[in-house]
């Protein structure tokens, strides 16, 4: 293997085995999401599909803390709201929410949505992400603004206008709410909720002191061709994933 040789996501011959792995991915992803801060009370969710049954997604009890949650509390519900394995309830914006998406992305395995300070900051603005640093390019021409906030997110149709809006689109800005983001794998769907938080950071506190000097256009789509790649996104979780299982193995359970 040449220095430049990168590792590649991995492929089952069992589904059991992809199933394990997914719910594996997503136990992490919770426990990351704690470590950063992004708890909120009982507010976030992360969803990933059932890789047997595409019509069911993988979630978390609702009121449980992201820091605690491991594989075995992990919930599988359909498009219809059913919990089909698990014995907790559900957040049912999550459901609201998720449901639309994965079934309007069928190319999307996973989902992210939390009330992260940053991002919920940056929310209230109305606005996108500017093309300012290397990180941020990963969202370039490749993100939405929801404007409509009327409350917590209970309705079919206003889960189906948040899928609407963020179309091919990686992440979508839900304004006065937070951020949303998706991916092919769990891996790639909470490291761009990982990067895009800190991207809020980083232009907030630009702006708190100055002005920010744009990156240019075609500069800011080379970037993201070379960041902002469903591949650079599931890389990019490799090492996060490594930490926290060394550091919390439990979760695993």
């Amino acid at each position: 293997m040449s220095e430049f040789d990168f590792p590649t996501p991995p492929t089952f011959e069992r589904v059991e085995d992809e199933r394990l792995h997914r719910q594996q991915r997503l136990a992490a992803a919770f426990r990351l999401f704690a470590y950063y801060g992004f708890d909120e009370g009982i507010a976030g969710h992360i969803t990933v599909r059932d890789p047997e049954f595409s019509d069911c997604f993988w979630v978390n009890p609702v009121g449980m803390y992201f820091g605690h949650i491991r594989v075995s509390d992990l919930l599988l519900v359909n498009h219809k709201g059913n919990i089909i394995e698990g014995n907790k309830s559900i957040n049912k914006a999550a459901f609201t929410i998720h449901s639309q998406i994965h079934q309007a992305r069928p190319e999307v395995n996973a989902a992210a949505h939390a009330h992260s300070l940053y991002g919920k900051t940056w929310s209230m603005l109305g606005r996108l992400l500017d093309p300012v640093t290397q990180d941020a390019c990963s969202f370039y021409e490749d993100q939405a603004l929801f404007s409509d906030y009327s409350g917590v997110v209970l309705e079919t149709q206003y889960g189906q206008s948040i899928a609407k809006t963020i179309g091919t689109s990686k992440a979508v800005i839900l304004r006065n709410h937070g951020l949303l983001t998706v991916g092919h794998s769990v891996d790639e769907a909470a490291w761009w909720f990982i990067t895009m938080d800190r991207s809020c950071q980083a232009q907030l506190m630009a702006e708190a002191v100055g002005k920010p000097v744009l990156i240019d256009s075609q500069t800011a789509r080379l970037t993201h061709s070379q960041i902002g790649s469903p591949f650079m996104g599931w890389f990019s979780f490799q090492p996060l994933y490594d930490m926290i299982v060394h550091k919390e193995p439990d979760l695993l359970d």
